[in-house]
C-alpha cells in the first residue's frame, strides 16, 4: 500500500459545555472566527494537506454543520441578483469540487476513541487523519501548514504521526503526553514515540510534549479501538489505542511549528478571533487601530 492519506475523521458530536451559553442552540463548531465558522477553518486545513474525504462524526442538533457545506440555492440566487459577486463566490466555493463530506452518528458520548471508531465503516482499511474541530493550528507566514508537513513526513517514513506541542510542565496533567525516550525534537522534526500517557500527574509526566488534536493513523488503530476499554474519565480514549499500537508498530511525534488556539474554551476562542482578525485583509487595519485605542 502506498503511503497516501486521503480520508479524515472530524468528531463534532461534543456538547460544547466550555463555551455555554453560546453553544446551547448553535454547534460550537459553527461559532465564527472572523468570517468563517471554526469547522470551516479546520476542513480547509485538511483540504490543503491533500484530504479528499471528510467524515463528520456527529449527533442530533448538529445539522447546521452539514448545511453549511451544502448548497443554499435561495441565498445564492439573491446574491447573484444583487450582483454581489465576491460574497457569492465565498459561499459557493467553500469546498473544492473533488472534496466530499459525509456524516455518521455517535449515539452515545463515550469518548474520542469511540467517536473515531464510529467512522470505521467509511474509513475501511485505509490509513486516515483525525482532526479535532475546536483546535485551530495557525501557520500564518509559514511555507506550509503543519498538517501538510506532517502528511509529507508520514509519506516519507510510513509511520503514523501525532502532532505535539510543548507546554509548561505545570500544565501537562491536562493533556495526552508523549515519551520519545529523551530524544529532543524541534519544530518540523519527528521522533519515535516509546509510550503515551493520558493526563499524567505532573511529577510522573515523561515530557512536556502534548498531543494537540492532529493525527495521521494506521488503519490498524480502528481494530484496536474495538477492544479498547474505558480509560481516563471513564471514556474510550484514542490515546489508549495508540499506546496499544506501539506494541506492534511505530508512531512518531511531529513537533508543530505554528500556534494552537483552543476554540473549545472562551479564552482560546477570543484569542483566535483577535489573531485571525489581525491576519485578515478586510479587518486587520481597523482591528489594529481599535486595539491601540483601548485603555485597559
Amino acid at each position: 500500500m502506498s503511503n497516501q492519506v486521503t480520508k479524515a475523521v472530524i468528531p463534532v458530536a461534543g456538547l460544547g459545555t466550555r463555551v455555554l451559553p453560546a453553544s446551547k442552540a448553535i454547534p460550537k463548531e459553527m461559532m465564527p472566527v472572523v468570517d468563517k465558522p471554526v469547522i470551516q477553518h479546520v476542513i480547509e486545513e485538511a483540504v490543503a494537506a491533500g484530504i479528499k474525504d471528510i467524515v463528520l462524526v456527529t449527533r442530533s442538533g448538529k445539522a447546521a454543520i452539514e448545511d453549511h457545506f451544502d448548497c443554499h440555492y435561495e441565498l445564492e440566487a439573491e446574491l447573484e441578483r444583487k450582483g454581489k459577486t465576491a460574497i457569492l463566490e465565498s459561499v459557493q466555493n467553500i469546498l473544492p469540487s473533488d472534496v466530499s463530506i459525509s456524516a455518521v452518528r455517535q449515539d452515545k458520548a463515550l469518548g474520542l476513541g469511540h467517536a473515531v471508531l464510529c467512522a470505521a465503516p467509511i474509513i475501511g482499511n485505509e490509513d486516515f487523519a483525525v482532526l479535532l474541530p475546536d483546535m485551530l493550528i495557525n501557520c500564518y507566514g509559514l511555507p506550509q501548514t503543519d498538517l501538510s508537513a506532517m502528511v509529507e513526513t508520514y509519506q516519507n517514513t510510513g509511520c503514523g504521526q501525532i502532532m505535539v506541542e510543548p507546554v509548561p510542565m505545570e500544565h501537562v496533567d491536562r493533556y495526552g503526553v508523549v515519551d520519545c525516550s529523551g530524544v529532543a525534537i524541534t519544530a518540523g522534526q519527528s521522533a519515535n514515540i516509546s509510550r503515551m500517557v493520558e493526563k499524567p500527574p505532573i511529577d510522573e509526566a515523561p515530557s512536556n510534549l502534548t498531543i494537540n488534536g492532529r493525527y495521521i493513523l494506521p488503519a490498524r488503530i480502528m481494530e484496536l479501538l474495538k477492544d479498547t476499554k474505558p480509560g481516563a474519565g471513564g471514556e474510550i480514549q484514542l490515546t489508549d489505542a495508540m499506546a496499544d499500537y506501539l506494541n506492534e508498530g511505530n508512531l512518531q511525534a511531529f513537533h508543530m511549528s505554528g500556534k494552537t488556539y483552543d476554540c473549545g474554551n472562551k479564552a482560546g476562542y477570543l484569542q483566535a478571533n483577535v489573531v485571525y482578525g489581525l491576519q485578515h485583509e478586510e479587518t486587520a487595519e481597523s482591528l489594529k487601530a481599535f486595539i491601540k485605542e483601548l485603555d485597559i
